[in-house]
């Protein structure tokens, strides 16, 4: 695979990318008041959906078998949980989560 190739495909996988992400901004930007109520829905619950999703993901091989193995991933999901009903917001809870348990795997889990 030659340089002019690679840079080409790179670019074709960048435009197609900004367009998709881009498309939905500029068909809905003149319809600010009567958003599709299917969107406004999706706009609603996605964030949850997400979280979901990110929670069956991170825990479907918990192994039960020794307390390093699980313990990690308890710590950070109560703290996820907590840090969320407290402060709701979703970004914060997974950064945080994602710090306690890389901290808790590195240090204090070993």
């Amino acid at each position: 695979m030659n340089t002019a190739y690679a840079v080409t495909i790179i670019f074709i996988a960048g435009a197609v990318t900004f367009a998709v992400r881009y498309f939905p901004f500029a068909l809905f930007s003149q319809l600010k008041d009567k958003m599709p109520p299917s969107v406004v829905y999706l706009g609603n619950i996605l964030p949850q959906a997400s979280i979901a999703i990110l929670l069956v993901y991170c825990l479907k091989g918990l192994n039960f078998s020794a307390a390093s193995s699980y313990l990690p991933q308890a710590i950070s999901l109560a703290a996820v949980f907590a840090l969320h009903i407290f402060k709701r917001n979703f970004i914060l809870s997974i950064a945080a989560g994602t710090v306690i348990y890389m901290i808790l795997v590195q240090f204090v889990f070993i």
